[in-house]
Order: structure tokens, then sequence, then C-alpha cells
């Protein structure tokens, strides 16, 4: 049985228990962070020391942090082919894209674009700032439309863990009051991804308790 902290709204938690739903794993999960609290007590220091949400604990193991590595931990130890290779070198593919879209799509999106519209109130935004970080992101989605020109999943014909990491902000993405260019070939996966039942479970959901709300 899986141990989660992390309250549903959290992007990176939305990760985690998106792939825990594909995965189809036994869980608890513990709303911590923002309006919950929790991330200040001894006993989740002791857990992370970082006292960031999500952490996972499976069994008797340690407690494990870092949304990336815990993805990967759950995929090694429970995930079949193709959603996570046991050969190296389309490990390594997936793994790629996995750590672009974390680094570049959500690292670009949820701080520099979220945030900024969603959880900062309106009197207080920087729309220099905000279009800024719009033409930034812009040019990594369009990394992601080129690729997916001819691919259904965005390492081929089958979903893997690089979807996880890459799709888990398309919902707030597509969501949210911002221009967004014509991309027939995103829209088309975030579509795709719209008819997953996990997706829908744990990533499409609301996510007004953080409007205007920009701690925690």
């Amino acid at each position: 049985m899986l141990e989660i902290w992390g309250r549903r709204t959290s992007s990176n938690v939305q990760a985690l228990m998106w792939c825990v739903g594909e995965l189809d794993l036994d869980y608890t999960r513990h709303d911590v962070g923002h309006v919950y609290g929790g991330t200040d007590t001894d006993e989740f220091h002791a857990l992370n020391p970082n006292r960031t949400v999500p952490v996972l604990k499976d069994g008797d193991g340690p407690a494990l942090w870092e949304t990336g590595a815990v993805l990967r931990y759950l995929a090694s130890r429970y995930a079949p082919e193709p959603f996570w290779p046991t050969d190296p070198v389309r490990r390594a593919e997936v793994d790629v894209w996995a750590e672009w879209a974390k680094l570049n799509v959500a690292g670009g999106f949820t701080g520099p674009v979220f945030w900024r519209v969603v959880r900062t109130p309106e009197a207080q935004r920087d729309p220099t700032a905000i279009a800024t970080a719009l033409t930034a992101l812009n040019a990594k989605l369009q990394i992601a439309e080129d690729r997916l020109q001819n691919r259904e999943w965005l390492c081929g014909p089958a979903f893997s863990l690089s979807d996880i990491q890459f799709g888990h902000i398309l919902y707030r993405y597509f969501d949210v009051d911002i221009a967004r260019p014509i991309r027939p070939n995103l829209t088309r996966y975030f579509d795709q991804l719209m008819q997953r039942d996990a997706y829908r479970e744990h990533v499409a959901i609301s996510y007004e308790e953080l409007r205007d709300s920009p701690a925690g």
C-alpha cells in the first residue's frame, strides 16, 4: 500500500497521482500543503527536509520525494512495458522527454504563467512578465507540436512516463485565461489525455482553491 502526502490541487501531486492511477496501485493520500498546512510539523520534516509535496512511502521503504524521482521509482517497480521500457536505450528516450517536459514545460508554465495568471490577484498581475513567460513556453510547446506530428504519444505509439510529466499541466494550460496559438497536434494529444480515466480523476479537476492565493 502506498502512502502519499500532498494536496490534490498541487500539480506535482497530480503527476504522481495520475501515475498511481494509470498503474492501478492501492494508496492512501493525506491532504498536506497550502490551505491544509502540515508541512511545518516535525513529523513532515522527518519525511522530507525540504517540506514540499508530494512525499511517498511504499510499505516499509524510505520516504521518497522529488516528483521525477518518485515517478521513476514507481515505474521501475510497478510499470509494464512500454510505459517504462526495460531496454536501456528506449528507457533513456522516455526519460529524456520526461525530464524535458518537467524542466521546460511544467517549469515554464506553473510558476511563470499559472501563478501569475491564477494565483496572483488581478490588480497585482504583471502583463509584461506573463507575455514574456508565454513566449518562452510557446517555444517549448512548439517542440512538442512538431514531435507529435507523426506520433500518437510523446515517445511513439504507446503511452509512457514521459506523457505523465508532459501532460499533467495541459489541463490547466488549456483552461486558464491566456492566448494560445492553434496547435492541432497538441490539441489532439490533450483530447486523448481527457479520455483517460486516471487523468480525469486526478488532473482535470478544479483549482479554484488556488485562485488569488500565492502562498503555499
